[in-house]
């Protein structure tokens, strides 16, 4: 049976591919080895935004994992209505107002497209695939990189 005749029965007869499986959900400290906890580091009065902990260890198992993750968007590339680059961080304010979590709890998303984000102050959920892959820029060190797919309201 030719490959065109096997498209048309399957057209025909309504068969579709299966639905994409969902991505897996994860939380800020699923990104952190089990038995990791972020050790107490005096705060640099010389520079107090200053990232801390640059060696906190990452999970590598999640490379290439399709993922969902809340949080809040840090832009750093886009235009007015469209966004291209941002950090995903665990609060608001975190490498704005505060010193930047350690680089196991930042994520750098890229869309290449763009996606509006409409609040900064608003959490979201942003899926993608995850990479163990670092990203380092001048407002932070990323323990993550991810190629976004979507962003959606958080329904916490």
């Amino acid at each position: 049976m030719s490959v065109l005749r096997l498209l048309f029965i399957t057209v025909a007869l309504g068969v579709s591919a299966p639905a994409l499986a969902e991505p897996k959900e994860l939380f800020w400290e699923d990104l952190m080895p089990k038995d990791f906890t972020i050790p107490d580091t005096p705060v640099d009065h010389n520079n107090p935004m200053a990232q801390q902990n640059l060696d906190a260890p990452i999970v590598a198992e999640l490379d290439g994992q399709e993922v969902k993750i809340p949080g809040f968007v840090v832009p750093l590339e886009g235009s007015e209505t469209l966004t291209t680059e941002f950090l995903l961080v665990p609060y608001f304010g975190a490498c704005i107002h505060v010193p930047p979590p350690p680089p196991n709890q930042i994520v750098y998303v890229r869309f290449e497209q763009g996606v509006p984000i409409d609040n900064l102050y608003d959490a979201v959920w942003v899926s993608g695939t995850l990479s163990t892959t670092t990203y380092s820029g001048d407002l932070a060190t990323t323990g993550y990189t991810m190629s976004g797919i979507k962003v959606e309201p958080y329904d916490g």
